[in-house]
């Protein structure tokens, strides 16, 4: 798991939890039911079995991989449509590939964030380059879908090439936690996504026995998803590992542990913890298209057949519809 390290001792720390702050309760674990996206890589459905409600202003979560693919394996999507809401594709080992009928793409590679806004529409596919394809290799990463209010879901389509050195950078008070923010706010540090739904999303990786107490926003929801590694959550200290989903209530404060002992597989707890303001709107969603009434998902259905979400740019290889980079990283 090697998106971005640093050392914490250099690194600005986040303060000490007030002592008169409210610890957030864990309401609920759930463990996330694999599964196949796209040509047929490997997901973890991370929301499954959680009320909606809780996770407003979410609305789907794909841990994609970790999987070792052997030359010739390697998979991504098909062109397909989005409407109404924005995707985060945030990569932690491999590279993908993406290209939008808007104009935006380009590689997401270790760290890097692509943060794509469909709005009113959009057309994309997201895929391995060639000569990864070719050799095999890591392939880690998550997709996260924000929902945008009913007054947002018109804009125009945006794109966002967050670089992993981008991201800030911050240290748990002790040292035992590596912070990586990218969007929203932590105690006073910002990160570099910009959002049109007020969100706090980071990946934080905490040692063996450390643990992180997270001031968060209040009118926030709070999540926490186990990218690797075991610990626990919440001041009950309720177990979690590796593909489990923390949902916490309301309060100033979002406590995760590690266990002393970890695998050696994963010698450390990787998190994921988000948030955001609740829109608290009707959702309608099917598909590739998040809005708000059953007749508004018509509508996004008739207009994508018709063509009036975007064009697929032609495409050099045939049967394969992967834009052909004339470089890659390495």
């Amino acid at each position: 798991m090697p998106a971005i390290s640093a050392d914490t001792m250099v690194l600005p720390r986040i303060p000490a939890v007030d002592p008169t702050a409210v610890d957030r309760p864990v309401l609920s674990v759930t463990t996330a039911p694999s599964g196949l996206e796209g040509e047929g890589f490997p997901v973890r459905r991370a929301f499954a079995g959680v009320d909606l409600a809780a996770l407003d202003p979410f609305v789907h979560m794909d841990q994609m991989g970790e999987v070792d693919y052997a030359p010739g394996e390697p998979k991504g999507t098909p062109w397909h449509p989005h409407r109404g809401f924005e995707t985060v594709t945030y990569m932690i080992d491999g590279i993908f590939q993406h290209q939008d009928s808007n104009g935006g793409g380009g590689f997401i590679t270790d760290g890097d964030t692509q943060w794509m806004t469909a709005g009113r529409g959009v057309l994309h596919i997201e895929a391995p380059p060639e000569g990864v394809v070719a050799r095999g290799g890591l392939f880690h990463g998550f997709q996260l879908w924000v929902n945008l209010p009913a007054r947002l879901k018109w804009n125009p389509p945006r794109y966002q090439d967050i670089r992993g050195g981008a991201v800030t950078l911050l240290s748990s008070p002790d040292g035992g936690a590596l912070l990586r923010v990218i969007a929203g706010e932590v105690a006073g540090h910002q990160g570099p996504g910009i959002t049109y739904t007020p969100i706090t999303l980071l990946h934080a990786t905490l040692a063996p026995g450390a643990q992180l107490r997270l001031p968060w926003r209040p009118d926030f929801n709070a999540l926490v998803y186990v990218l690797a590694g075991s610990g626990s959550v919440g001041t009950q200290r309720r177990p979690v590992r590796l593909g489990q989903l923390a949902t916490f209530g309301p309060g100033d404060v979002a406590t995760v542990t590690a266990d002393t002992a970890q695998e050696s597989r994963s010698p450390q707890l990787d998190v994921l913890v988000l948030g955001g303001e609740p829109i608290r709107e009707p959702v309608a969603a099917y598909g590739p298209f998040v809005m708000n009434t059953r007749a508004e998902l018509i509508q996004a259905f008739e207009d994508y057949q018709a063509g009036r979400l975007g064009t697929i740019p032609a495409t050099p290889r045939p049967g394969h519809e992967v834009l052909r980079p004339t470089t890659e990283p390495r």
